[in-house]
């Protein structure tokens, strides 16, 4: 399995667009695995300059790469109360997409950018408030 069968992407009031479950998903559920294609730092500066600039993110136990997650992995949104998390395994090169809590059908799929679900710190752009 690569990801549930009834997720799905669509417009989203957070940000441009997101990722949203049409069935129930129970809490420690496996939602989404992405690959991911991992390229040197030096290559950010040229990221930069396209529309990818803010779909890649450092990677590696150091930092010392960027990457851009594949699947539905770069369209799901920060939100600091998420639903679900993300584990990055730098072996396999993937971030897997858990369930936090139930998620509802219809509710969309939200990560905390920041890595550990419970941290507040503001983030790198204005984000939603949402509750």
């Amino acid at each position: 399995m690569q990801r549930l069968p009834f997720v799905y992407f669509a417009p989203s009031q957070l940000h441009g667009r997101g990722v949203f479950t049409a069935e129930n998903i129970a809490e420690g559920s496996l939602i989404e695995i992405c690959p991911v294609i991992v390229m040197p730092r030096a290559h950010a500066p040229i990221l930069d300059q396209t529309g990818l600039r803010d779909y890649y993110f450092d990677w590696g136990e150091d930092d010392e790469q960027i990457a851009l997650a594949l699947g539905f992995g770069s369209l799901y949104n920060h939100s600091a109360h998420s639903n679900a998390r993300y584990l990055l395994d730098f072996e396999m090169e993937t971030i897997s997409i858990v369930a936090i809590r139930n998620i509802r059908a219809g509710e969309e799929i939200t990560v905390n950018y920041n890595g550990d679900p419970n941290d507040l710190s503001p983030v790198w752009f204005e984000t939603e408030q949402r509750q």
